[in-house]
């Protein structure tokens, strides 16, 4: 049976080059995204199923999980790689809607996601969570306060992901890229990681023998020296 997979946060960055990744090698894929334009786009190039949403609203995992397994028929993979930085900002700075909305993407929606797929890949004892986290978390930088905590608590459940999921045949892996460049950042970084690169890598750990699982992998840019 022809594995297939969910893509959060496909209509740029990563996540889009995860798509066409995935799509080229036959993996049938269900995609979304904020940007309905975009979407609609991507969705045009790899004729694939996908829908526009939001991941903020604590309904809004569970209904997208639906729909991708009613589309697709099941769900062996589960990419969440939905997430975003509102900018630098000093802590002084911070204020309490800031938090809520990086709580609510960056982490709420990935451990909603992730639930949703425990389900029902338990249930079959077969299945890959991907967590795209960030290597954010191996060290501290000004003004990138509330970022860094969600990521880190991501880090927390993804380790503790990974010891539930064992018990029912399910594979989790926890990816922690460096500096890459998107337009997740305001200036291009071309000597950083290029997003294909860091699909490549993931598909490398989707790829991973039955018998094996790549629990966590960490990768850079070579000019990137923060660790």
């Amino acid at each position: 049976m022809t594995r297939s997979a969910l893509i959060t946060g496909a209509t740029g960055g990563i996540g889009q080059a995860l798509a066409r990744h995935l799509h080229a090698a036959g993996f049938p894929i269900f995609i979304t995204g904020r940007n309905e334009k975009k979407l609609l786009e991507l969705r045009d190039e790899l004729r694939c199923p996908g829908l526009a949403l939001d991941l903020s609203p604590s309904e809004a995992a569970p209904r997208l999980y639906g729909a991708a397994r009613e589309t697709l028929g099941h769900i062996d993979i589960l990419i969440n790689n939905a997430g975003f930085n509102k900018a630098k900002i000093p802590l002084s700075d911070v204020t309490a809607e800031d938090i809520d909305a990086s709580y609510a993407l960056n982490l709420r929606a990935p451990m909603l996601l992730a639930r949703e797929a425990l389900r029902d890949m338990g249930a079959r004892r077969s299945g890959h969570i991907v967590n795209i986290i960030s290597s954010v978390v191996h060290f501290r930088a000004e003004n990138f306060s509330v970022y860094t905590t969600m990521k880190n608590a991501l880090h927390a459940f993804n380790g503790c992901l990974i010891k539930e999921a064992r018990l029912v045949g399910v594979k989790v892996t926890g990816v922690y890229p460096g500096g890459v460049n998107t337009a997740f950042r305001a200036q291009p970084r071309p000597e950083y990681l290029q997003p294909e690169s860091v699909a490549t890598l993931i598909l490398n750990c989707i790829a991973a023998p039955d018998d094996a699982v790549v629990h966590e992998i960490t990768f850079r840019p070579m000019v990137e020296n923060n660790f």
